[in-house]
Formats: structure tokens, sequence, C-alpha cells
């Protein structure tokens, strides 16, 4: 079975996640997938990519694959991590990407959505940030995704409570684009590919990296940098970060302790 499905329709390249007997978790080979499928769409010249899962699933994605996260004392998201991956090959795509959102949307699966050009969702949609309940130590790259699309405050709230925040709360705080039903929405998705594609594909592609480039500028200090990164690694070398991924592992609710 093929983790991710791919077709092109028109001057529209589709990737439907399809491993979901684990929730479009986000292994390894899931993402290899999705950036395989992503750079046989940049050599076919497509207009537009919708990024999806398949119809009807309760979860779009339930984020990282907690089996791959290392055991502690070793960074578990560093730069060559593979959601790291994922979400530059999304940013850096020269055509608009846009996520088709049904269902539940968890932890790194959050950031894949927001690393997307503009996001459209259904009802039923949710977005929850879920490090907290593993112990592990969010990234500088993936707080700079976030920070770029939600409030200070609400990501706050999302990050130490780790609950999830509603498609139409998402839509009032400007986090997706559009709320449409599930009968209308992938039409809708096409039809805005199609405006899409009536464009140049030169200009959008020079806007979307100008775009990338301006609100990535933040001015971080070599000792800023090697400050976050020494809070993180007490993170990742502590008991909680263990007993996080051990937890996960047995099926059980973890008992952390702050140490």
């Amino acid at each position: 079975m093929s983790l991710v499905l791919t077709e092109i329709k028109g001057s529209t390249g589709v990737i439907t996640l399809n491993h979901v007997e684990k929730r479009n978790a986000l292994s390894e080979a899931l993402i290899e997938g999705i950036t395989d499928a992503l750079s046989e769409f940049q050599s076919q010249n497509v207009r537009a990519v919708i990024l999806r899962a398949q119809p009807g699933v309760k979860v779009w994605s339930a984020g990282h694959d907690v089996s791959e996260l290392p055991n502690r004392g070793r960074d578990p998201l560093g730069w060559d991590d593979p959601l790291r991956i994922l979400i530059r090959a999304i940013q850096e795509f020269p055509a608009p990407v846009i996520a088709l959102i049904e269902g539940g949307v968890w932890g790194g699966g959050c950031e894949v959505a927001m690393a997307c050009d503009i996001l459209v969702a259904t009802p039923d949609t949710t977005f929850a940030i879920t490090p907290a309940k593993l112990g592990v130590p969010y990234n500088l790259g993936g707080l700079v995704t976030v920070v770029n699309m939600v409030p200070l405050p609400v990501i706050k709230e999302m990050l130490f409570t780790a609950q999830p925040v509603p498609a139409q709360q998402a839509l009032n705080l400007g986090m997706i684009n559009y709320i449409k039903p599930v009968e209308e929405i992938e039409e809708f998705v096409l039809n805005m590919t199609k405006q899409i594609a009536a464009n140049s594909p030169l200009s959008i592609s020079v806007m979307k990296e100008s775009l990338r480039l301006l609100v990535g500028a933040h001015a971080i200090t070599p000792e800023l940098f090697e400050r976050t990164q020494g809070l993180r690694r007490v993170v990742y070398d502590s008991n909680d970060y263990q007993e996080g991924i051990n937890a996960f592992r047995e099926k059980r609710k973890p008992q952390f302790t702050g140490t």
C-alpha cells in the first residue's frame, strides 16, 4: 500500500495522505512520499498543489510519528529531521500549496498545515499542538512557522494546554482562509487552483519566495540561538522526555515529574 497517493487534475497536483491505520502520522516513509511527490510535480510544472487526507477521515494527520523519536540525550527535532525537511519543501515549492483539511490536525501536522500557503477546512476541523503531552521540546523553526500564523496569546494557550482550537475560532484568528462543508470543499479548492493557474506562474513563484524570506527575517543573535538550544537540551535530556516516549510506546498516560 502506498502511503501517499498522487494525481494531476489539469494543472493541479494532488497529494493524498493514505496511511489511515496510523492516522497519517508523519513517519519518515510518509514524509518521503510527500517530498518525492512535490519534486515530481515541480518537474511537471504544476501551477498549484493540494495536500489532503482521504475524504471522511477523523484525523487529517496525527503529527510526528512518536515511535520514530529517539530516546533522551539526542535532539528529536534537529535540522535534518524528516519533518523539518518536509516543512522546507512545502515552503520552498515554487507554486502555491493548498491544505484541504478535514478532521483533527495534531502536533507536527499543525506545522505542516501552517506551512502551506492557503488553508481550507471543514467545520469539524480542529488544530492541536501537543509537544507538552509528550515532554518534547519544540524547535525554533517550528515555533517560527506557528508564530507567523497564530497570535502569540493563542500560541501560548495551544502549547501550554495542548487542547484543540476549533475551525471557527481558527478562521476568526486568521489561521485558515475558509471553512467549507465536506460536500463542497473539494470543488471549492479545485476552483481556487484554476484561478491560480490563470495567473503568471513566474510572478506567483517570485512573490511566494519573497514572502517566505520576509516572514523568516527574524534577527537572532548567536547568543540567543545558543540560549534557546540550551533550553531545549534541558528537555530532551530529561526524565520527563523519556517518560513521555515510554508512555506513548506502552499506550499509557505519562507521569511527569518536572525532572
